[in-house]
């Protein structure tokens, strides 16, 4: 009930007379439920009365609740609303969690769902397929090459007859423009991932996709960028709060420093990817190949910390999940978010701006204290023992392991 959950009595009297009120008694002990804090369904109710009496002010009904969203999201964003009790950006975040919750009790209907570009084209789906089965790319990778696919198919059309050499070259030239070196090449692998499918599949040349070149980009052309061992302490210690913020962020920082892990894998990792009998985690990389890393006491005694103390309670197996409600599976973004904050609090000023400084620097780490190429190769899981030599070169006294002789030249 309203009055459970609003401390103001004036509040709830202006709720019990706005048009949310046959609602309103149902949406806040639906806030309850979702795991909101009492404070924060507090905050939510008072901004919710300032966001109905606007509405009402303007002649709406709460059918209207949808379209007036985009009003109000404008008149905010240009400083039309001045008065003392007229809605802010509380308000209309409350305001889009109350038409989720209308549309679950059939209030108001449901948005069409938006076209995904596997409705607009759907030769995306057996792409996915096709790339899922035959290579075992992950999911997060399928999703950036579909992204740059349905450009190119928005571009130049469904019919495989319209891709020519010429006018994917142009095209990926232009989808390039904005980006660096990296983003690119991942421009151009997508590309030729969609031409190797058409190709497998009898829809196009085999040989179109070798007409489509990489851009420029060499192998071990430069050395790692990494943090020193010192500065990833600094970091370390910097995620010492004991509330739900410091342990998750803790447990999350320690599997990215010591063991190299991915933002990726850290987002991935399940409660049954721990074998707590064993000390051992099992991470799925690249290629959907798992392997088994140790799991140190520090890492350990961290996530049990985390799961005993912080974590919600939620339907999901994931190990880490959001502090706020409404809880749901940390993403691979909010991984290296968390990273950013940590080298934020702790005042380092990194090559990379995110998680996967991280991994270079625990495997240059490594290196230091004398593990062999081949031991940390195993460690962050590289397929190739090329990818690996690349932090060789932050020890001159390694790089005789990976240099070739040069060859002798005989004397005129």
């Amino acid at each position: 009930m309203l009055e459970g959950h609003l401390k103001s009595a004036v509040t709830c009297r202006r709720l019990r007379a706005s048009l949310v009120a046959l609602h309103i008694d149902a949406f806040a002990d639906w806030l309850h439920e979702h795991g909101y804090t009492p404070i924060t369904i507090d905050v939510r109710l008072r901004s919710l009365a300032s966001w109905a009496g606007w509405l009402e002010a303007r002649g709406h009904s709460l059918a209207d609740a949808v379209t007036s969203l985009e009003t109000l999201r404008e008149e905010l964003a240009k400083g039309r609303i001045h008065y003392s009790r007229g809605p802010n950006d509380d308000s209309r975040v409350v305001a889009e969690i109350l038409v989720v919750f209308l549309r679950e009790r059939g209030v108001i209907p449901h948005a069409p769902p938006a076209l995904s570009p596997r409705d607009r084209h759907p030769i995306l789906a057996d792409f996915r397929l096709w790339m899922r089965t035959n290579r075992g790319l992950r999911e997060s990778t399928l999703d950036l090459y579909e992204d740059v696919v349905d450009d190119l198919l928005a571009k130049l059309g469904d019919d495989p007859e319209t891709l020519k050499a010429g006018n994917m070259r142009a095209f990926i030239l232009e989808r390039a423009k904005p980006h660096g070196v990296d983003r690119a090449k991942a421009i151009t692998t997508g590309i030729r991932a969609y031409l190797r499918f058409l190709a497998a599949t009898g829809q196009c040349a085999v040989t179109l996709a070798d007409a489509i070149p990489n851009y420029a980009g060499w192998k071990l052309s430069s050395t790692p960028r990494y943090l020193e061992p010192g500065d990833v302490e600094k970091v370390l210690a910097a995620c010492v709060a004991d509330d739900a913020y410091g342990l998750r962020d803790r447990a999350v920082m320690l599997l990215l420093a010591r063991l190299g892990l991915r933002a990726s894998d850290v987002a991935g990792l399940a409660l049954g990817d721990i074998d707590w009998k064993n000390a051992r985690i099992a991470v799925c990389g690249k290629g959907r190949r798992q392997e088994w890393l140790p799991l140190p006491q520090d890492i350990g005694d961290a996530l049990l910390r985390y799961l005993g103390e912080a974590r919600p309670r939620t339907a999901g197996d994931r190990v880490f999940a959001k502090v706020n409600a409404p809880f749901g599976p940390l993403t691979r973004a909010a991984v290296t978010h968390v990273a950013r904050s940590a080298l934020r609090r702790a005042g380092i000023k990194a090559p990379i701006n995110g998680a996967h400084v991280f991994r270079h620097s625990a495997a240059t780490a490594m290196l230091r204290q004398g593990v062999s190429l081949a031991g940390v190769g195993a460690v962050l899981r590289h397929k190739s023992p090329s990818t690996t030599a690349h932090y060789a070169k932050v020890d001159f006294g390694l790089l005789s392991e990976v240099a070739q002789p040069w060859p002798e030249v005989l004397s005129c």
